[in-house]
């Protein structure tokens, strides 16, 4: 079998080159860009990659440039660099972790340019790029918990899980997002209740003392608190905001997006399975069931926004990104954590129609006439492309690829939104792929393509992608860090910031950028099998999450929910030829990838 082993090795290693071969025209200066894409990829194998991709643009250093590119992506990478780099990204964290417990705790958030906190916009209820995160209950404080478990702080671990129980409460006049409450909140709590209470303790002593699984009852009482939601709903799909104390709000808006109301079955899905209690994975899957239901009958494809009363699509664009991307990933990550074999299905299903309806170019990443291959959006019904550009969120969807064993695709679509990263030093929150420049420009420190690059290299372990984390990590820090932790960039051509650093950063962005410098991780090393949430929350992947003591997982449907054991999990290579909006506000969701690692 180590034949098998060496020419899989080779493939790699060559497809990796190949994709950074797509970067060079957006890095080398001088050069055409003469097609639709903004990135040409490069001609078939065999014909002479660098000096004819470099010299079209008539830059005579065109092969020399070429030759350093090539020394620099393609060597070794020394040990003693990637130890540095790890270091950097804990010290990332370090600096914005402790800045927020400094100067922000108790309040949700840090705002680092002028070294306060934030809780939720009491004067303007209308904000809710604000309101529908922050629930004035320490919301950082909870999101980073795994992250110091992962990093090994077992001593600042224990102490805020302590601060956690002992100072933050639900009981709150606040009115969140049913959905940033459970993947930012609900699936911290349980990921760390998971790590207290795990007999192994894989990343040091993260015991506490005299524990009575006092974070899962807190899961509970905010789940609880969401379950409103859920009702009144006709078509089953919840309300996409809810008071903690009072419940939906009298004038709830009744449109949602797909992503919001379908990607909460993975920790309402744990919950139940850790109490015994089907009451929350039933309505969450319902709601993924119900937006099931109302796909398109010509192409499969849902749309971005629907309301949960009529069941009538809104919004009826099909993409990858904000208000449709989670949608996808948790359809395939249930069906990971529970077996249950309605849930790939699903995933199968969607991803067909997704490389029939949404990629466009050719058939092969690197091989063949044609454009590259891109994931547009398109209109639900007719499939037919709806504008011209892509969002940062979408960055998550090679990782969600790698999932699959559809590296190929991965690599290439990976490497378009690396050549973009590498014009501006982040992602733009839209690009327009036609216009070549951004659409919307600000970077929130989204972590997607951190998590992509991440998961490519435990698919690949070519050094390529050591190389590409550690542009990211530089660019986080010469652009956006500030004098009290790291702060959005307002606009990625002009640099200039904004005062705010999301929860995710800590959550998401630095662990990735850590666990793909540490490769002594126990993550990596210690024969467990962990998934991460789309918040980036690290659960393991075992037996008890399989096994559920009730069986109306929906009434009627007890023969369908097929359980499936760990290891058929079988990857699938789904890449095809392709055959030739609006949102709603708060329908930014799904920033996090996951992996089964082991």
């Amino acid at each position: 079998m180590q034949w098998r082993s060496l020419v899989l090795g080779l493939l790699l290693l060559r497809l990796g080159l190949q994709a950074l071969l797509a970067l060079l025209p957006a890095l080398a200066p001088g050069l055409c860009l003469r097609r639709r894409f903004p990135f040409p990829f490069p001609p078939p194998p065999g014909a002479s990659h660098w000096g004819s991709l470099l010299r079209r643009g008539g830059d005579g250093g065109g092969a020399a440039a070429g030759d350093e590119y090539e020394r620099r992506y393609s060597g070794a990478f020394p040990p003693q660099l990637r130890a540095r780099l790890r270091d950097a990204a804990r010290g990332m964290f370090v600096f914005g972790y402790d800045s927020y417990m400094r100067h922000a705790f108790p309040r949700d958030e840090l705002d680092p340019l002028h070294c306060r906190g934030r809780g939720p916009d009491r004067h303007d209820p209308s904000n809710l790029n604000i309101n529908d995160v922050l629930g004035n209950y320490s919301l950082t404080l909870i999101d980073a918990l795994d992250t110091l478990a992962v990093m090994g702080n077992s001593s600042e671990f224990q102490k805020a899980v302590k601060l956690v129980i002992d100072t933050v409460s639900f009981d709150k006049d606040s009115t969140v997002q049913v959905f940033e409450a459970t993947i930012r909140v609900l699936g911290s709590l349980l990921s760390a209740h998971i790590i207290i209470t795990d007999t192994k303790q894989p990343f040091g002593d993260m015991t506490i003392k005299d524990y009575d699984n006092e974070l899962l009852h807190m899961a509970r009482d905010l789940a609880v608190r969401l379950l409103p939601a859920f009702e009144n709903t006709k078509t089953g799909i919840p309300f996409p905001r809810v008071n903690l104390k009072k419940g939906v709000p009298p004038d709830s808006n009744n449109e949602t997006c797909t992503a919001g109301a379908g990607s909460l079955l993975v920790e309402f899905g744990i919950l139940s399975r850790l109490l015994g209690d089907s009451t929350f994975e039933w309505v969450a899957r319902r709601a993924v069931k119900a937006l099931w239901s109302l796909r398109s009958n010509n192409t499969g494809l849902l749309g971005n926004v629907v309301n949960i009363q009529t069941g009538h699509w809104v919004g009826k664009q099909s993409g990858l990104g904000a208000g449709s991307d989670s949608f996808y990933e948790y359809l395939l990550k249930s069906y990971i954590l529970f077996g249950e074999k309605e849930d790939l299905e699903m995933f199968n299903d969607a991803y067909r129609n997704i490389q029939n309806h949404l990629r466009r170019g050719r058939e092969a990443c690197n091989e063949g006439e044609g454009d590259p291959p891109l994931y547009v959006n398109v209109n639900m019904f007719t499939g037919q492309l709806m504008n011209t550009w892509i969002d940062s969120l979408q960055a998550f969807f090679p990782g969600l690829q790698v999932l699959i064993g559809d590296v190929e695709d991965a690599i290439c679509l990976h490497a378009f939104y690396y050549a973009i990263w590498k014009r501006y030093g982040a992602l733009p929150e839209r690009y327009n792929w036609q216009l070549q420049a951004p659409d919307v420009p600000f970077y929130p420190l989204r972590p997607e393509l951190v998590e992509s690059t991440y998961l490519l290299y435990q698919a690949t372990k070519n050094p390529f992608y050591l190389h590409v984390g550690m542009d990211i990590l530089q660019s986080l820090e010469k652009y956006t860090k500030a004098k009290c932790g790291y702060a959005t960039l307002h606009h990625v051509v002009e640099k200039t910031k904004e005062d705010r650093m999301e929860s995710f950063f800590l959550s998401e962005t630095c662990k990735y950028l850590y666990l793909l410098f540490d490769e002594e991780n126990p993550v990596h090393k210690s024969g467990n099998k962990y998934m991460f949430t789309t918040e980036g929350h690290i659960v393991s992947v075992d037996e008890r999450f399989r096994n559920s003591l009730w069986q109306d997982i929906l009434p009627g449907e007890e023969d369908s929910a097929e359980k499936i054991k760990p290891n058929e999990l079988k990857a699938v290579n789904f890449s095809s030829n392709v055959r030739n909006t609006q949102t709603v506000p708060g329908c930014v969701a799904g920033e996090g990838l996951y992996v089964e690692l082991g």
